[in-house]
């Protein structure tokens, strides 16, 4: 069965990052927008509830537990990002890749994404750059970023070379903090039931297509996302943190 599915998204309970809408809402787009199943992967917090399960389900949602953890940093989010699904909200203590490696020994049944593991970012360096090769073995599948155009997609060539020198899947997700990203970048998965099981069998076994497309560099790529997010939304993030500390 065709599932559309986005594996990597924010919600307003993500205690790391400025999000302005709730799972509730982000459920009800999802199903405007024709999503069979998503992931919830805030920033170092585990955002499960069975209360987020049903309703997701109730509107025919599959949900996929997730985090968006950030290692061998000096905190939960100034560090190497990279998205755990499947996990349980002990995943939360993992601090460094070699933590996660072993804990996966324990969890087979996790799958780890590598989020734009080439991008720069502004409050400093959280992608993956040269940890996703010394640690390719660790990793499920490698993100096609939704955050490029026509002319500047240097990262996401990058990313695809290493998938495709080591085997792995390169899937689409929209990374959403702003509602309107969601359809930004998605993966149809062709999963044998619709279970979190069945879909992260059938990534693995790269039986998916991606649903991508360059995005305007100036209007969604640099005012919407650069100035909205990066600039002005973890701005105020690190300096709330830095008044807390």
């Amino acid at each position: 069965m065709k599932i559309k599915t986005n594996l990597h998204l924010h919600i307003n309970d993500d205690p790391k990052d400025f999000i302005s809408y709730s799972f509730h809402e982000m459920i009800e787009e999802a199903v405007r927008l024709g999503f069979g199943a998503v992931a919830v992967t805030c920033h170092g917090f585990f955002a499960g509830k069975p209360e987020y399960e049903k309703y997701a389900a109730a509107r025919n949602i599959l949900l996929i537990s997730g985090i968006e953890l950030a290692l061998n940093g000096p905190s939960q989010f100034i560090g190497r990002h990279v998205v755990v699904l499947n996990c349980g909200k002990d995943i939360e203590k993992i601090r460094t890749l070699d933590e996660l490696e072993e804990y996966k020994k324990n969890h087979p049944e996790i799958f780890i994404l590598a989020p734009h593991p080439y991008y720069w970012h502004l409050l400093g360096k959280i992608s993956l750059f040269e940890y996703l090769k010394k640690y390719i073995h660790l990793f499920d599948a490698i993100e096609l970023s939704w955050f490029y155009s026509k002319w500047l997609n240097g990262a996401n060539r990058r990313a695809d070379k290493i998938a495709r020198k080591y085997k792995l899947p390169f899937i689409a997700t929209s990374d959403t903090h702003f509602i309107n990203r969601l359809n930004f970048g998605y993966a149809v998965i062709d999963a044998e039931e619709k279970t979190v099981a069945a879909v992260l069998k059938a990534i693995r076994e790269k039986k998916f297509y991606n649903v991508t497309e360059p995005r305007k560099f100036w209007r969604e790529m640099v005012s919407d996302y650069i100035i909205k997010k990066v600039i002005f939304a973890d701005g105020l993030m690190k300096l709330r943190k830095l008044n807390n500390d």
